[in-house]
């Protein structure tokens, strides 16, 4: 990811100057590991901008800052428009300010930004892509998916793992915008998860068919490959706005359905099919939640659980790992789920 803004006109050359080449020999702070009241000057991936006006009339700017380890909110009081037009989302920019908590989340507030000159910036610090955990989550997906009994959901699998172009994106693919697997490899992390959770507890329940719970799992989500764009700031497709992950997932499987009786010469068994889309279409767990359909199997019951609990245990880890920059034994207060977390990684022996 290059940028390819203009060079920085003379209020924002002031800001940048002695950064230069020398900026790559400094260590940069990852997002990650940014604490209350630290000093900053450093180049990061603008992911979002805004422009707004506060109560008292002056302009200032929302931005989102990112690196390869998360994303974090800053703010810069008094900007003008050029400072808005000269700043690319997706590009590099250099940041200097003081970090600081409000509401309980940490934010920078800026005394300066400037699209960053090339020679310091260290792309490898921004690739929040990790090949190495994307291979390994794909070795486990294929042997799931490939032990599969059921026979014409072995076959339907195989009509997804033998398509390039969907293995290659589904590889990259994030499973959100923000909160829970918000990363480019976090789809199939999330889906292999949940398998393994299926394979793990399907057996443990008569009533439950593994085979057909653990396809659950790897469809439930497919549909944001399609809805949420993942090169650059992550954000929501024109068709993801329009009709959704559920739909498009349904639609998916209607097309790899097609597939299976082409290769096959045989018609895909319906009631399968049905349960197929109804564990897609309910697997929110409530209207209100997006899901047209309220759980009905006990398939769907236990996807619907599986998936929350996976979204939320990993979306809690994200809150702790923002806020592991100072030595408390608990977060500050979170406004998004009215608590504090305990963060402290050791546990006492019973």
């Amino acid at each position: 990811m290059t940028s390819t803004s203009p060079n920085p006109t003379s209020a924002m050359d002031q800001s940048n100057n002695g950064a230069g080449a020398s900026q790559l020999s400094k260590p940069r702070k990852p997002i990650n590991q940014l604490a209350d009241a630290m000093s900053i000057d450093q180049v990061f991936v603008l992911g979002d901008k805004q422009q707004r006006t506060n109560r008292q009339g002056s302009q200032y700017l929302l931005l989102k800052l990112t690196d390869r380890t998360g994303t974090i909110v800053a703010m810069l009081w008094n900007a003008d428009n050029d400072t808005y037009d000269q700043l690319e989302r997706g590009g590099y920019v250099q940041c200097a300010g003081r970090t600081q908590i409000h509401q309980g989340a940490l934010q920078i507030i800026l005394s300066s930004i400037a699209v960053a000159d090339p020679p310091t910036v260290n792309p490898a610090d921004f690739d929040r892509f990790d090949a190495d955990a994307a291979d390994e989550a794909e070795t486990t997906l294929i042997e799931i998916l490939t032990g599969l009994t059921n026979p014409p959901l072995k076959q339907l699998a195989s009509c997804y793992l033998n398509d390039e172009s969907f293995m290659k994106r589904f590889r990259r693919a994030t499973a959100a915008v923000s909160n829970h697997h918000a990363y480019p490899g976090g789809l199939l992390r999330h889906t292999v998860d949940l398998m393994e959770i299926c394979q793990f507890m399907g057996p443990r329940y008569q009533r439950v068919n593994t085979d057909l719970l653990t396809f659950g799992a790897f469809l439930h989500d497919l549909g944001k490959i399609e809805e949420i764009l993942c090169e650059g700031e992550l954000t929501y497709s024109d068709r993801g706005q329009f009709v959704g992950h559920i739909v498009i997932g349904i639609q998916m499987l209607g097309e790899k359905i097609a597939q299976y009786e082409t290769e096959t010469e045989q018609a895909f068994p319906a009631e399968l099919r049905l349960h197929l889309e109804h564990l897609i279409v309910s697997h929110h767990g409530q209207r209100e939640y997006g899901s047209p359909c309220l759980p009905a199997t006990m398939e769907a019951i236990a996807l619907h659980h599986i998936d929350n609990l996976d979204a939320k245990v990993t979306s809690f880890d994200s809150l702790i790992e923002s806020s592991m920059g100072n030595q408390d034994h608990w977060t500050p207060y979170l406004p998004s789920i009215s608590r504090k977390l305990w963060k402290k990684p050791d546990v006492p022996n019973a």
